[in-house]
């Protein structure tokens, strides 16, 4: 017996052609879009945020008749502290945080990065995608809730004529910084979520790493004062804080330096933390 030849074309497929990047993008935008708890961690985030910076504005507002002389004198700096407070920074800090671990996080804990990595074998550019699309999103986010904030929280001063504009001198640092605190905050839990795979430990971990930590640390000594002011939150409180020019500061003296010293540990835990997370998931098994 014989059997009919079968044409090689027939047999063998053609190779798929390898995912371009922006096609990777729009499937981490599927995914980041399709999870409930990215809509309710956004929304709720948002809303607390806006709503303390207004409840601080408010009482400062109510408050302003029994201020002395010397208060009304600084109330531009009171006006830009209301803008976005210690309190809604680090309500803005959990929230992101726990959006950056979560689409990572989730993946492992549903089993879909199995399926993720037989599509797209190329870890590396698969994770490169994700912290592209987590950068873009959360720099919108905390650029509306940081422009929200502000106008709200000066909207309720000039009830008072105590409020300010956006061109007023260190607003504008005031309102870039905080936006950008998302981002970075939101790729740290990324990286920790990529290092640790477990929902609950990779929340506990990010509230160590970018709230406790900080707190524990003085500013007393040269090398304690080095780690307190490279954490992300005490960074945003040198830009936030419009007085800072008048404080002793122990390891760089002049005021331009602290403030360029802050914007600089911004983007080194943004690159660093996007280098942790894809390193993390291209050397580790699933």
């Amino acid at each position: 017996m014989t059997t009919a030849a079968v044409p090689a074309s027939a047999s063998v497929l053609p190779p798929l052609p390898a995912p371009r990047f922006r096609d990777l993008l729009a499937a981490e935008w599927i995914k980041l879009c399709s999870l409930r708890s990215t809509y309710w961690a956004l929304g709720a985030g948002a809303l607390a945020v806006i709503a303390f910076n207004a409840n601080a504005a408010r009482v400062d507002a109510a408050d302003y008749p029994r201020f002395n002389a010397q208060m009304r004198l600084q109330i531009a700096q009171l006006a830009l502290r209301d803008a976005f407070t210690d309190g809604s920074a680090m309500i803005l800090v959990l929230a992101v945080a726990s959006i950056g671990a979560i689409t990572i996080v989730g993946e492992y804990a549903t089993g879909l990065v199995r399926t993720t990595f037989a599509a797209v074998p190329d870890r590396r550019a698969l994770m490169a995608a994700k912290v592209v699309l987590l950068a873009a999103v959360m720099t919108v986010y905390g650029a509306f809730v940081a422009g929200a904030s502000f106008a709200s929280t000066q909207a309720i001063l000039s009830t008072r004529d105590a409020g300010v504009s956006l061109t007023h001198p260190g607003a504008l640092r005031v309102v870039c910084a905080s936006a950008l605190l998302a981002p970075v905050c939101a790729l740290a839990g990324l990286a920790l979520g990529a290092l640790i795979r477990h929902s609950a430990t990779t929340m506990v971990a990010a509230t160590a790493v970018l709230l406790l930590i900080p707190t524990f640390i003085t500013d007393r000594y040269a090398w304690t004062a080095a780690v307190r002011h490279a954490q992300p939150v005490n960074a945003w409180s040198r830009l936030a804080d419009i007085a800072y020019a008048h404080d002793p500061f122990t390891l760089v003296p002049r005021h331009q330096a602290t403030i360029t010293g802050a914007w600089a540990t911004f983007a080194a835990w943004a690159v660093v933390s996007a280098v942790v997370a894809i390193v993390a998931v291209d050397r580790r098994d699933v």
